[in-house]
């Protein structure tokens, strides 16, 4: 992610975006894609989702409690495969695309719901399929359909198949990059999970102090009933006080077993209060500091 990046959480996207999912874990892609999902059902619209490596049964076990499950039966939502979708002549053809989202979208509208949106997986674009090279071309086009206000759409995008340079410019077709809701978000912080390396991890930013730091509190002592670690990123925290820490310690102390509550790139002065305050005598607490700057 670049500098400027715009980052909207899932529960804010409406008509008229056009998002990019960068994901490397396929539990957040999944997370993701359900909200999203289940989101434009709540709001009345029609939802086509084009699945690629998940296949359409794994999509319908995803889909299948809620308003997700009335949808299938009722047409409100389709799961349809990459071949039935953007590649329907066996190929890849941009303007035919574009030409067809804009026509769902109008006959969305005709048949009475709010609009339309799309979600799609783009792994097929990696393959030797004819036309994939003009995926770029595709999404710069596509963004007008969606600019019209009428339809939206949430790009998926594995990480661990496109190249670095190729996602890039992928990524700069789009309004910006999606992330999975905040667990809490105030004046001063937001908590924000996602998942990284293959684990989950909270991500915190802004100001952790005496005013939120019960809230923070709420968040861990929840995660805390999931399986495994707990790793928390302060990569992007610009202050948090001892009322936070002792939050985070106190979170650490009650946890059994070998699970660990791993504080990751932690400003190199947080991790000397931590030092000094000997909280990182807690067997159940590592302090990974942020890596300084040359």
């Amino acid at each position: 992610m670049t500098a400027g990046t715009v980052v909207r959480q899932i529960r804010d996207l409406g008509p008229g975006d056009h998002l990019c999912l960068p994901f490397a874990d396929d539990t957040e892609q999944r997370e993701i894609a359900t909200a999203f999902v289940t989101a434009g059902l709540t709001r009345r619209e029609r939802v086509l989702y084009f699945t690629d490596r998940a296949s359409t049964a794994t999509v319908h076990s995803w889909l299948r409690s809620g308003p997700p499950r009335t949808a299938l039966h009722t047409g409100q939502l389709r799961v349809l495969t990459a071949g039935e979708s953007y590649l329907t002549t066996g190929r890849f053809d941009p303007d035919t695309m574009v030409a067809t989202l804009a026509a769902e979208t109008d006959r969305s509208l005709h048949d009475g719901y709010t609009g339309l949106r799309v979600t799609g997986e783009m792994g097929w674009a990696v393959r030797d399929v004819p036309g994939a090279d003009a995926l770029e071309d595709y999404e710069r086009k596509v963004a007008t359909v969606f600019a019209a206000g009428r339809s939206a759409a949430l790009c998926q995008y594995d990480t661990r198949l496109f190249a670095p340079a190729r996602l890039h410019t992928l990524t700069g077709c789009h309004h910006g990059i999606a992330e999975m809701n905040a667990l809490h978000h105030d004046a001063l912080s937001r908590i924000t999970p996602a998942y990284r390396h293959g684990g989950r991890v909270l991500r915190l930013t802004g100001t952790i102090d005496q005013s939120n730091a019960p809230a923070l509190g709420a968040v861990l002592t929840a995660e805390t009933r999931r399986p495994g670690d707990l790793r928390l990123d302060l990569s992007e925290l610009e202050f948090i006080d001892v009322a936070g820490l002792r939050v985070i310690a106190d979170t650490a102390a009650r946890l059994t077993g070998d699970r660990r509550l791993h504080l990751l790139h932690l400003a190199p002065m947080l991790a000397g209060v931590i030092h000094l305050i000997g909280w990182d005598h807690e067997p159940r607490l590592t302090v990974t500091p942020r890596a300084a700057h040359p």
